[in-house]
């Protein structure tokens, strides 16, 4: 499995006078089992980039090939890539609508017609894979906390076997506790499935913690494309553009400016605390 994205480009109201390009010449690869963190300020073209990637819209020029089949040939099956490609939203409640959480994670097998049987068994997979406790499955999904709603958000679209899970924001108002729940998820899901994961955040944090590549998008353009570690040195740059770097590495600058001998491309506590005691 394999995405390349050539050259594509988006225009929002073209002909019109509210005409705006979201995207301008966007062009990457994404290998089977990468985790990526596509990053960028409101409005820079993370979401209107990724809902090209399950065909939701159609680049205005360019192409993308999924398993080197471009997905904008005529014949080319759009459901079939939606069924490879799931995306989950930042807000899960628009994704949930059945009467019970076990109807709902069922929804999508059956509408890809798989046998009662076949669906049940998918679901009872997925909400086991993201852990939701067994006496929640006959419970009304409206009833369920943010936490759990984006588990039974995340689970209903594993229950459609994706190759590549897109989520866009999804600790977005969770606690930390939460949040830490939800990063384990995807770390099963990895070793489990080996499935690849694209993470839109607005965490340093998380992206510095847990990714394996970080995309960032500005004003429509892919301004870099690297390891946390090596985008997070531009952190003076990422400033200009409405981000920021990790905490923990304004932290570390500050202390080497002390006069310590500290790592200055620490993006982790974990990385933090280890060059300091080294420093003692």
């Amino acid at each position: 499995m394999s995405i390349i994205v050539d050259k594509i480009n988006y225009i929002y109201e073209q002909g019109t006078n509210l005409e705006r390009q979201a995207l301008k010449d966007v062009s990457f690869v994404i290998e089977k089992g990468e985790f990526i963190g596509l990053i960028g300020h409101t409005g820079s073209g993370k979401s209107t980039l990724i809902q090209h990637l399950n065909g939701l819209y159609k680049a205005t020029s360019g192409h993308i090939y999924y398993d080197e089949q471009d997905i904008y040939d005529k014949n080319y099956n759009l459901r079939d890539l939606r069924n490879k490609v799931g995306l989950v939203f930042q807000y899960p409640e628009h994704q949930l609508f059945e009467n019970t959480i076990f109807k709902d994670v069922c929804f999508g097998p059956k509408n890809q017609g798989l046998s009662k049987q076949e669906c049940e068994i998918r679901a009872f997979e997925s909400l086991r894979l993201v852990g939701l406790d067994e006496n929640l499955y006959y419970h009304s999904p409206f009833d369920l906390s943010g936490g759990q709603k984006r588990r039974v958000a995340i689970a209903g679209v594993l229950a459609m076997q994706p190759e590549v899970l897109i989520l866009d924001e999804p600790t977005a108002g969770l606690d930390p506790r939460g949040r830490d729940e939800i990063f384990a998820i995807l770390k099963r899901l990895r070793e489990e499935k080996n499935i690849t994961i694209i993470l839109v955040s607005h965490s340093m944090e998380d992206v510095a913690a847990h990714v394996d590549r970080i995309m960032v998008m500005d004003d429509g353009i892919l301004k870099y494309d690297d390891t946390p570690r090596n985008i997070f040195k531009h952190y003076k740059e990422l400033e200009k553009i409405g981000l920021a770097a990790p905490q923990v590495t304004y932290i570390m600058q500050d202390i080497k400016e002390a006069g310590f001998n500290v790592r200055t491309d620490a993006i982790t506590i974990e990385e933090a605390k280890k060059s300091i005691l080294e420093t003692i």
